[in-house]
């Protein structure tokens, strides 16, 4: 009995992770209708609850007032969805400038009425400055009796709802025509407020067993052979290439460099010529620069001289199939080589290809668009010039951006970090072996490379902060540089007191901003669409990288203990076994602020959700994972209920799987899965 509530739940994971799959297969209804929606599915969570109180009686939890908290919230959120789904009312309102209405469209193309009417009195969209990227979309709106009297004026925009008589209206979309504004439509009077409860018992819940005096953690942190040192990991790397080259038209570097302060329009927020520029040679040709031309001197040589530039060697193509198929003898092809005539190459080879997933299909997905790119150079789009009646950028901020773009930050990280952290391991290793304790000097030697990597860290993410007008939490490459820069901060804390962190933290850093550089994530700054423009949003993508940095921790931690754990059979020495229990304490200790912080991110998630767009759970397959992530380090608490994790082998062997669990939320479904939360992948 006492194991059923564990088993029931793991199978739930299972279950809910792999309707992700079946939804990308299948549609997103179709999950819906035979999954999410059904009465089976809503009873199989009763029974996962059923069984846990069962637990929770047999147990006597109210003796411990902490975890009977965390535990009840539990039951109270499920209360609250529950209630959700069987009292509230969704649909989408649609409003004409002028025309009050008191209908609008419910799931299932069902007409609902409203207790009053709604009538647009006029719609627009904001812009960022100088810019046609939108920065919110605004509806002024008046709400009236039956009796045609009005109660309110509301203005309803992106993260900014409007209550009333229990329904609430967000702001979904708008007609081309600029005099038309759709509104979702929620009503739940019962189910949210009951949820939201159960949130703020779960986050009460956490901090009282974090704080309590004689809880687990606390015990831990007192433990004498916690302060102890442990070990690390392992990695590698590679460089790059460069060519040479004919005589080209080109413009006077002089000319050029006059240039790159000339202030544009680009990628939605103004910015000087060097971005545009840098970011054309980057994602054309690989380099900042080209056979010791600027990226200045590109752009507008090309633009001056455009039929000698289609013939350079610049569209560099990785894919050895892709230039096998296109008749490339290098890596280089110039925009000639993709066109027979009018006959644009890539076209036919996207037609007949079979597998619109495969390698081959994001070789020629990439190449399209760097073609795009050059052909929107040419016919001057990709970026235009700052209008007289937009208001430039102050000097301070064009030196901040030419700052940022000459400085490359992460690349210098990842290559630094890892070298230091491969060296500071080695260190490591040997003094282990020979059991040497680590000297003065040595330990204030890589104290201060960690710290000074840290600083360095900070300082490009702040100043991608400044730049951007906001927490740089906008896309994928983004929040691998937070998570990078969680890691160091993680060490600097931990390292005086646990000093295999410094290696680890080093190692686990490069490694993160090599993983962006390597997946090709977008480093460009880009403004924020307005449904991310929330502190709800920046709060929950926070705590949950913090989180997913810990656990990175405890499963390097996890790998360490694994080689040194010996066979069954074995004799172990004292020395050994102190090693193996201070691996296992250290990732116990972990586990609580990181399964606390994903969890809280995950409910800051939810609400902004639900102040975005009326729904704080969707079953997206970015929730779903991150739901099953929970779930599979919160079983490794209930060591009492599991004798099993009492054991090391098997204690890291599953800490060790549970991350391949972060690593689908985080990479997976960005790349495999897709749904609402891909942006987070680009």
């Amino acid at each position: 009995m006492k194991f059923l509530p564990f088993i029931l739940l793991l199978l739930t994971a299972v279950l809910i992770g792999m309707a992700t799959w079946v939804e990308n297969a299948c549609g997103t209804a179709f999950i819906r209708d035979y999954v999410y929606g059904t009465t089976w599915f809503i009873l199989w969570w009763s029974a996962v609850w059923a069984a846990s109180a069962a637990l929770i009686i047999q147990r006597k939890m109210w003796k411990n007032l902490p975890a009977l908290l965390l535990h009840l919230s539990f039951f109270v959120i499920f209360a609250g969805a529950l209630i959700t789904t069987l009292t509230s009312r969704k649909g989408m309102l649609h409003l004409r400038k002028d025309h009050p209405t008191e209908e609008y469209t419910a799931m299932r193309q069902k007409t609902e009425r409203l207790p009053f009417t709604v009538q647009l009195d006029s719609f627009r969209v904001a812009f960022y400055p100088g810019t046609d990227t939108p920065a919110d979309y605004i509806s002024h709106l008046t709400f009236r009796q039956n009796s045609g009297e009005a109660f309110a004026r509301p203005v309803i925009s992106m993260n900014r709802i409007f209550s009333t008589q229990g329904y609430r209206f967000y702001q979904s979309s708008y007609d081309e025509d600029m005099k038309g504004s759709w509104l979702s439509v929620n009503y739940d009077p019962w189910g949210t407020a009951v949820t939201y409860t159960g949130f703020c018992m779960l986050c009460l819940g956490w901090l009282l067993v974090l704080l309590h005096r004689y809880g687990e953690f606390r015990m831990l942190c007192r433990h004498p052979l916690i302060k102890k040192s442990g070990l690390l990991l392992l990695v590698s790397f590679i460089g790059a290439e460069l060519q040479a080259g004919t005589p080209l038209p080109v413009i006077r570097k002089t000319q050029a460099d006059s240039l790159t302060r000339q202030q544009v329009v680009y990628n939605g927020r103004i910015a000087p010529l060097n971005t545009p520029a840098r970011d054309f040679m980057q994602k054309i040709y690989g380099r900042a620069t080209f056979r010791s031309l600027t990226p200045e001197q590109v752009i507008c040589s090309w633009k001056l001289w455009p039929e000698e530039w289609n013939r350079v060697p610049f569209i560099r193509i990785k894919n050895t199939e892709l230039r096998h198929a296109l008749k490339l003898e290098k890596e280089y092809a110039s925009l000639n080589d993709l066109f027979d005539g009018p006959q644009y190459k890539l076209q036919p080879l996207w037609q007949n290809l079979k597998d619109k997933h495969g390698k081959l299909a994001r070789a020629i997905q990439d190449t399209d668009e760097k073609t795009a790119l050059i052909l929107m150079l040419k016919q001057g789009t990709l970026f235009r010039p700052l209008t007289a009646d937009v208001p430039p950028l102050s000097r301070q901020r064009i030196n901040a951006e030419l700052l940022y773009n000459r400085i490359p930050f992460s690349k210098i990280l990842f290559m630094a970090n890892l070298a230091l952290g491969i060296a500071a391991f080695g260190l490591l290793l040997r003094r282990m072996l020979t059991h040497r304790r680590e000297s003065r000097t040595s330990r204030r030697i890589w104290s201060a490379a960690l710290y000074l990597s840290t600083l360095f860290h900070i300082s490009g993410y702040a100043l991608r902060g400044y730049l951007s007008s906001s927490l740089p939490l906008s896309n994928g490459y983004e929040t691998m540089l937070f998570v990078a820069l969680a890691i160091l901060a993680t060490s600097c804390i931990l390292q005086h007191r646990y000093p295999f962190t410094r290696p680890s933290g080093l190692l686990l850093s490069g490694l993160t901003l090599l993983t962006a550089h390597l997946c090709a994530m977008n480093p460009q700054i880009t403004p924020l669409i307005p449904v991310l423009a929330s502190p709800w949003l920046r709060w929950h993508v926070s705590f949950i990288m913090i989180s997913y940095a810990l656990y990175a921790f405890t499963c390097l931690n996890a790998l360490i203990a694994l080689c040194i754990i010996p066979n069954r059979h074995a004799t172990v020495s004292p020395a050994r076994r102190e090693q193996i229990t201070q691996l296992t304490l250290l990732s116990r200790l972990l586990s609580y602020p990181a399964t606390f912080l994903l969890g809280t991110g995950i409910l800051m998630g939810a609400v902004w959700a639900n102040v975005s767009w009326g729904s704080y759970w969707s079953w997206d397959p970015k929730e779903v994972w991150a739901l099953v992530a929970f779930m599979a380090y919160g079983v490794t608490f209930h060591r009492q209920s599991l004798p099993l994790l009492h054991h090391p082998r098997a204690y890291h062997t599953y800490m060790a799987a549970a991350f391949t669990v972060i690593l689908m939320t985080f990479f997976g479904v960005n790349y495999l899965l897709g749904g609402m939360h891909s942006y987070a992948g680009n």
